[in-house]
């Protein structure tokens, strides 16, 4: 595995749990040059399922990649990595649940949305002015009036 500071191929695996819901290994590394400590997750291959990107780009649907969105979102957020991945579970058992083997980034991107807006606001409009692509301050603004007018209503 490769270290994400240095690029070292060489670690050393410290500490090994199994998943809340069995279907997973999270493995704690250290790289054996610079000592950066890291964290992968080990899960079988489910069915094949592709995301397709808003320029028509087809790729493998990766939970990682999702996770590591997410958790830049919630960077420096009283959010813990075990609410991280029960998001990114949650998103996954509901894409395997899915007829059709393709899902939109677009549709990808509206899951995370709904999942952090539940769990930190901060979060949430962190990541929807990347997955939006907020162009000027107004859209912002109006995404923070939005959410503050969902908080509001009563459930």
């Amino acid at each position: 595995m490769k270290c994400p500071k240095c690029a070292c191929m060489d670690d050393k695996v410290v500490d090994s749990r199994i998943g809340k819901d069995g279907e997973a290994i999270r493995r704690r590394r250290e790289c054996a040059r610079c000592g950066h400590r890291f964290t992968t997750y080990e899960s079988y291959l489910r069915t094949e399922l592709i995301v397709v990107k808003r320029d028509g780009v087809r790729e493998d649907f990766n939970p990682g990649k999702l996770h590591e969105g997410i958790r830049l979102a919630c960077w420096k957020r009283p959010v813990s990595e075990e609410a991280i991945d029960g998001i990114v579970h949650r998103i996954q058992t509901h894409l395997e649940g899915l007829q059709d083997r393709e899902v939109s980034s677009q549709q990808l991107g509206q899951m995370v949305m709904e999942e952090l807006q539940r769990l930190d606001h901060v979060a949430y409009v962190r990541f929807a002015s990347v997955y939006r692509r907020f162009e000027d301050i107004g859209e912002f603004l109006d995404e923070i009036a939005n959410l503050q007018d969902r908080a509001d209503r009563p459930e």
